[in-house]
């Protein structure tokens, strides 16, 4: 019914000429297998890596064990749309969504893209939700609908966005908020309360240069983040005991770097990215942060967010079959100091590798794609000393997805 509301609205837009609408879509199917279970999304569509071992009572590997499904909910719709200039700055919206959902309510419409634009000659400014700037231009060309996560970055975030292009080069700066994408917190679980709780919006710097056939970049990412706005302890009076809430407001300050390059011609894609990441659990990468200290008059805690090296090569040929290459791998760096816990995603991890090739039949609206990934995460042991994972050892996943997609 929302669906044919806004198509109806959109159709009487279309009586005015001064705004030009480009329908776009895409039906997506998805078939996947695995020899083990994984830490995934969306039911294991968006697979990221094999799970540790988890002995039964016989000593047997529960999560030693094969999954697999099909799925069309990637499936797809947007549209572009030009409108009339404001002053000397053209105009130009986007709309897109899929049939994601929310949680594990899939099946439901869910916004992907929703913004607005300003373009001037040089520069341009966007208002609204897209891909977060450490996605960015460069990105993996894969099968697997995680698109590289969690050695690539990955989220679409609401922001203020600022480009200018001189030159070759085009600087960005970006002001960042979180809705579907969330930062993990306490007791590990997503909310977007740690940032709104902060009012400080993630910040992003970077530039890029143009050469030919070459992209190069960097850029620069600090993230503040406010875990609890309470902290409580328990007292012991004569027996009785009772609990006091004190009110506190420590953040979490991180900082991530960025470099990347990217070769094009007719036929040839190479791409590479390496991120100094801090703290960057929004954007499905491992890591977290470490409670460095617990005051025990009050419970107030205080933190030091965790540092992981992350670092993929994509190689990609030709134009109606393609064969590719993706090699990803991540190394936990720590918190460089004591802590006494740890929040966020793969903590006990100290490092995952993954490499995958694929091959897939491209025609003009048509294409059809196989992939075949080995993934490695070394589990070990949490050393509290500095955050770091000691005493190590792997388990691995084979997985297979095969993609029909039919794009207009």
């Amino acid at each position: 019914m929302a669906t044919l509301l806004c198509l109806s609205c959109l159709s009487i837009f279309a009586q005015d000429k001064k705004f030009k609408f480009k329908f776009y879509g895409q039906i997506r199917t998805d078939i996947f297998y695995n020899s083990r279970a994984n830490q995934e999304l969306i039911d294991g569509l968006f697979y990221m890596y094999p799970l540790n071992k988890l002995p039964d009572a016989d000593g047997k590997d529960l999560n030693a064990r094969f999954s697999g499904n099909f799925y069309a909910l990637t499936t797809r719709f947007g549209v572009n749309i030009n409108g009339p200039k404001i002053g000397n700055a053209t105009t130009f919206a986007k709309i897109e969504g899929d049939f994601r959902g929310a949680g594990t309510t899939l099946y439901t419409v869910r916004m992907r893209h929703a913004f607005v634009q300003l373009n001037w000659k040089q520069s341009d400014l966007l208002l609204g939700q897209t891909w977060h700037p450490l996605f960015g231009e460069v990105y993996p060309k894969v099968m697997n609908l995680c698109t590289g996560a969690p050695f690539q970055p990955f989220s679409r975030a609401p922001q203020i966005r600022y480009r200018h292009q001189f030159d070759g080069f085009q600087a960005t700066g970006a002001l960042l908020w979180q809705s579907q994408f969330q930062s993990i917190g306490p007791n590990n679980t997503r909310s977007v309360n740690y940032i709104k709780d902060s009012c400080v919006p993630e910040l992003y710097a970077g530039i890029s240069y143009s050469l030919d056939n070459w992209l190069f970049g960097v850029g620069i990412d600090f993230l503040s983040i406010m875990p609890r706005t309470q902290s409580s302890v328990i007292s012991n009076v004569d027996g009785i005991q009772s609990e006091k809430i004190y009110k506190t407001n420590a953040r979490v300050n991180s900082l991530s770097y960025e470099g990347y390059l990217r070769y094009t011609n007719d036929n040839w894609l190479v791409a590479a990215k390496s991120v100094l990441g801090s703290n960057l659990t929004q954007l499905i990468m491992i890591g977290g942060y470490g409670v460095t200290s617990i005051d025990p008059n009050n419970g107030k805690e205080t933190y030091a967010p965790l540092r992981n090296s992350n670092t993929w090569l994509n190689v990609v040929y030709g134009k109606k079959w393609k064969p590719g290459v993706f090699l990803g791998y991540t190394k936990n760096l720590g918190a460089g100091q004591e802590v006494s816990k740890l929040y966020g995603l793969g903590t006990d991890i100290d490092q995952l590798f993954s490499a995958g090739i694929e091959l897939s039949y491209n025609l003009p609206h048509w294409c059809f794609g196989v992939e075949y990934s080995s993934t490695s995460a070394w589990y070990g042991n949490i050393n509290y000393k500095n955050g770091r994972v000691n005493n190590s050892s792997a388990v691995h996943n084979q997985r297979i997805v095969g993609v029909a997609m039919y794009m207009f």
